[in-house]
């Protein structure tokens, strides 16, 4: 992307309001630019109009007029939720007009060094672990992106002398071309978003861009446990400082001693005796934590904590400065968050699992049995690689949502005979409770009741917040 200054009494077009698009649209109007906001919803349905509105920004809200973008186009600003078959985005490339998110924009505005963040799961742990690290160690960071705030917001109140660390999807990196992170994190890569990418190398492509721009000065982390990450990384420029469940690394974060397989779960094996070990360029080495002293459960969460770790070390934190915050951190809502025991049973609710392999880890950091419910938006998968969790660790299931009856029959293939197919009821709230009615009558004191859906929220819900917190308040009002 060009200099910002450089659109400057030129059209930008930003498509999709939220929150990310009124940040983009906010900084091109500032810079003078002739800013032109479109949301397909209706605008009594865009509560931020309004405000564009009263800036001065033309806001055009209900589909997506023709000719919205033209010749006199020199930018477009995606939301990266909006798919690239979007009409606008078609034109866009036809005309040759460059398309970017707002990630794109931020990069070029923070005054502080970015530290990037990605992965098929883990991605919110980490950076709310991240930044709560730097902060400890007094570094300064500001937390943003995906998790919530966007960047192209975040950079207006970021320290200079401080970071800023930025969750980012495969939506918001596929629109970028020049933006570069001080250090970069790859957490894993799973089979995820298909629907949106078309394929596994458009995916992992996209998470890729995270690195493309790196130099010699930078610094590339990722997952030494996953191919598909090492791959990914092999060409890159910047200085690799990788992590690992499973082996001892010359450089790196490890756990000593290693675990013999990255299968997440929390069965003890010896956690107490196990240590997380850095290990410099330069051949020093600390133990920074036992890994049974960590605050999240689950191998997973071991994985998580290492990546960040790394990143806080990379930053100039101290080993020592790092240790209160680990055994503290006690993780975010909606990720493996527990919400009570209510008649014996405890109850958690996991509702950022949303693909298989998120809820293949949840079931397995914790202790069996468990009545699992699971479903919503159907992106295609057939779930089978839930078969051996389903059948090992799962004593019913509740399914909901678009992929119940794929469930059922995933189920079936298990083996499992405790399983309710709950058909949509008159809202959301509603079919919610009925599937938590459903758990707890399956489940008896001791059991727990899991709430890990292996599914994106969108057939139901605006989001998997609302599916956590109405799955929170259907269990405290059993």
């Amino acid at each position: 992307m060009k200099e910002l200054s450089s659109y400057r009494g030129r059209k930008v077009v930003v498509l999709g309001l939220a929150r990310s698009g009124v940040a983009a649209a906010k900084l091109f109007h500032g810079i003078g630019a002739d800013v032109v906001v479109n949301d397909r919803k209706e605008r009594e349905l865009c509560p931020e109009a309004d405000e564009l509105t009263a800036l001065g920004i033309s806001v055009v809200c209900g589909g997506h007029p023709e000719g919205l973008v033209n010749a006199a186009t020199a930018l477009l600003v995606k939301n990266p939720g909006i798919p690239y078959t979007a009409e606008p985005v078609v034109e866009a490339q036809r005309l040759g007009v460059e398309i970017v998110s707002e990630v794109e924009v931020a990069g070029q505005l923070s005054p502080a060094p970015i530290i990037g963040i990605t992965g098929s799961n883990g991605k919110t742990t980490t950076t709310t672990l991240t930044g709560v690290l730097l902060e400890a160690a007094g570094l300064r960071p500001l937390v943003g992106g995906n998790i919530g705030r966007p960047l192209s917001d975040a950079v207006r109140e970021v320290d200079p002398n401080g970071w800023l660390v930025a969750e980012l999807s495969s939506f918001q990196l596929k629109g970028t071309t020049d933006f570069r992170p001080r250090i970069g994190c790859l957490l894993n890569v799973a089979e995820t978003h298909l629907d949106y990418h078309g394929d596994m190398e458009d995916y992992v492509g996209s998470k890729a861009k995270l690195f493309s721009n790196q130099t010699d000065s930078d610094i590339a982390i990722y997952n030494a446990d996953y191919e598909a990450c090492v791959r990914v990384t092999e060409r890159v420029k910047a200085r690799h400082y990788p992590f690992s469940l499973t082996k001892r690394l010359a450089v790196g974060v490890f756990v000593d001693p290693p675990y013999a397989a990255i299968k997440p779960g929390a069965e003890g094996e010896d956690e107490a005796e196990r240590w997380i070990v850095s290990r410099t360029e330069e051949g020093t080495e600390d133990r920074v934590i036992r890994v049974g002293e960590l605050g999240l459960p689950g191998r997973h969460n071991t994985a998580n904590a290492m990546a960040a770790i790394a990143i806080a070390l990379c930053a100039g934190a101290k080993p020592e400065q790092l240790v209160p915050s680990l055994r503290n951190f006690r993780g975010v809502e909606h990720r493996l968050e527990f919400v009570g025991t209510i008649q014996g049973v405890k109850y958690y609710n996991d509702s950022k699992a949303t693909n298989p392999m998120a809820t293949t880890m949840s079931i397995l950091s914790l202790p069996s049995p468990l009545i699992l419910i699971a479903g919503g938006l159907d992106r295609g998968s057939d779930y089978m690689e839930l078969v051996p969790v389903f059948r090992d660790r799962i004593k019913g299931l509740v399914a909901i949502g678009e992929t119940r009856e794929k469930l059922g029959r995933v189920a079936a293939l298990a083996g499992l005979e405790a399983v309710k197919l709950v058909e949509p009821m008159r809202d959301a709230e509603s079919t919610v409770r009925r599937a938590v009615e459903e758990a707890a009558a399956m489940a008896g004191p001791g059991d727990i009741v899991l709430l890990s859906p292996a599914c994106a929220s969108w057939d139901m819900f605006p989001s998997y917040e609302t599916r956590g917190r109405m799955f929170k308040q259907s269990a405290h009002t059993l």
